[in-house]
């Protein structure tokens, strides 16, 4: 067994948010090499967010974002399980980043938002990062309604 090194397990679990179990785990299957470690844990998020897709979400919170200039905002409502999950940080600023796609790229509807690069780091979805979410929050979360407005 590969002795994990506790930098890396810290550096891992503090960019990721994933447990240190699975952090460990995730530098034991790629031999020490952190940036594997990433994309193991980025899989690993997607296959937990697959399985909980079916789950009923009715518990959220509505999220709203004005562009500096004042002219352009929109406002979604993001769900989850629970509304211990729909209080935290991260599921907070997932809703927070959202609204902020949606009122810099104007999807049409939710599929086409799902499918649109985040424009914060375009090697990832909209969808992806929904679903990296919900692997590290362990429930399952779905955009609901966006809307997006502009003078």
């Amino acid at each position: 067994m590969l002795k994990v090194n506790l930098e890396d397990l810290k550096k891992l679990r503090n960019e990721t948010s994933a447990s240190i179990a699975d952090c460990r785990v995730a530098l034991e299957e790629s031999k020490g090499d952190y940036k594997k470690a990433l994309l193991w844990l980025k899989k690993r998020g997607i296959e937990k967010a697959e399985k909980k897709q079916d789950r009923k979400t009715s518990l959220g919170l509505v999220e709203c974002y004005i562009h500096q200039n004042g002219k352009v905002g929109s406002m979604i409502e993001i769900l989850s399980e629970t509304d211990f999950v729909a209080r935290t940080d991260e599921f907070k600023n997932l809703a927070h980043e959202i609204a902020m796609q949606v009122c810099a790229m104007n999807p049409k509807d939710i599929p086409t938002l799902l499918k649109q690069e985040y424009i914060r780091d375009n090697s990832v979805t909209i969808n992806e990062l929904v679903k990296g979410t919900i692997g590290k929050l362990g429930e399952n979360i779905i955009v609901r309604k966006i809307v997006r407005f502009e003078i």
